[in-house]
């Protein structure tokens, strides 16, 4: 019986938003000045008075715009060996490590950047499909190089994913509103399966 696992990355396999942590770990300074400056802005956007997505693209740029890729994906690699296990939840931990991978195809489907959610996603032995970042000549721009892939836009990158291929189960995994159509989606779902 082939099956295939979709997981949302941030606070369901994690405790905290791996966002916010990455940045402040990439430039502690940069990130607390910038993290003021955009607190007004963080505030709109959960009243849904601020666009989330192009709050985040500007949070994002003010710290990571004109890093190279080398560079970012060095600082991953640390964050990751610095983060991991203990920024996982336990019992996700536990799932992960007892899913058949022969019979199995295991996706994280997250908002995050693949900058920082990658080494993860490899430790896991799982596909990931994540926001990605763009790069002109090996320099991050500040932009994205795909729609944010939260809500429906994680739907259509999972099918885009999976083309051509047939599974007998689909099982998906999410704790918040932005994974409700993958959670519609899928033929099992689960919400905050792991808290």
């Amino acid at each position: 019986m082939k099956k295939l696992y979709v997981f949302d990355f941030d606070g369901t396999l994690t405790y905290k938003d791996t966002m916010f942590l990455y940045l402040k770990y990439f430039n502690p300074s940069k990130y607390r000045f910038q993290f003021l400056k955009h607190a007004p802005l963080f505030a709109l956007v959960k009243l849904k008075l601020a666009d989330a997505e192009t709050v985040k693209k500007s949070f994002i740029a003010s710290i990571l715009k004109g890093q190279t890729e080398t560079k970012l994906n060095q600082v991953a690699d640390q964050f990751f060996e610095q983060h991991y296990p203990k920024l996982i939840r336990d019992n996700a931990l536990d799932f992960i490590d007892k899913i058949k991978k022969e019979q199995t195809d295991s996706y994280i489907v997250t908002a995050s950047l693949d900058i920082w959610v990658r080494p993860f996603a490899e430790k896991f032995g799982m596909q990931l499909l994540a926001t990605k970042a763009d790069y002109q000549n090996g320099v991050f721009t500040g932009k994205f190089a795909t729609k944010n892939c939260n809500g429906e836009e994680k739907v259509v990158r999972i099918k885009e994913a999976i083309s051509g291929r047939k599974f007998d189960k689909t099982i998906a995994f999410g704790d918040t509103s932005g994974d409700k159509p993958m959670l519609k989606w899928a033929n099992e779902s689960f919400y905050q399966f792991f808290h």
